[in-house]
């Protein structure tokens, strides 16, 4: 079994070029900047954090320990990519949420937003589910990319139309493990 998932990663050309565009130090401090932030407006609120998966778990983890609020936390899994460079279109929900966000205050945490599709797509969803409040706080914004209007609250980082990877974005899902945001050439 060892030897198939790495003759899968070699298949992959795991050693890719790639280059740095968003240095560890850098995430670590705008995540904190996000975190006082985000605490300071939902100040003695209990707001439900909601994490997609599979790429905003890194950022959700480091963002969630620069809080110095109460919060829940929760996950909800959508695809629209795949194992390629370009998204589909098409949204599937994987993962439904758990929580009752029934006049609750609800935060979904996303690790990049390019076209949109994803967080109307995930707008509609939460808002069926009544919720007091819902946000949105991307790690990373694709200037560019749009294809259907949305509105971020909280932005880590504007970045050009690239395919990046790295702090927990992949490629075919590899390559989530970087501890940087790298530029897949």
């Amino acid at each position: 079994m060892l030897d198939k998932k790495k003759s899968d990663c070699q298949k992959l050309n795991i050693k890719a070029k790639y280059r740095e565009l968003i240095s560890e130090q850098d995430l670590k401090r705008r995540i904190k900047e996000l975190g006082e932030e985000i605490s300071r407006d939902y100040e003695s609120k209990c707001p439900i954090l909601i994490g997609v998966l599979n790429g905003a778990f890194i950022f959700m983890a480091d963002l969630i320990r620069e809080l110095t609020i109460d919060c829940e936390v929760d996950f909800v899994k959508i695809s629209s990519y795949g194992n390629k460079k370009v998204s589909s279109g098409n949204i599937k929900l994987i993962k439904d949420f758990d929580c009752d966000v029934d006049g609750r205050h609800v935060l979904v945490v996303e690790d990049i937003a390019d076209s949109g599709r994803s967080i109307r797509f995930l707008e509609e969803m939460f808002s069926e589910s009544k919720p007091k409040s819902l946000k949105f706080v991307s790690l990373l914004l694709k200037e560019g990319g749009a294809v259907v209007d949305f509105e971020l609250d909280y932005v880590g980082f504007r970045i050009e139309n690239e395919f990046v990877i790295g702090y927990g974005l992949d490629y075919a899902q590899k390559l989530r493990n970087l501890s940087s945001i790298q530029v897949l050439d």
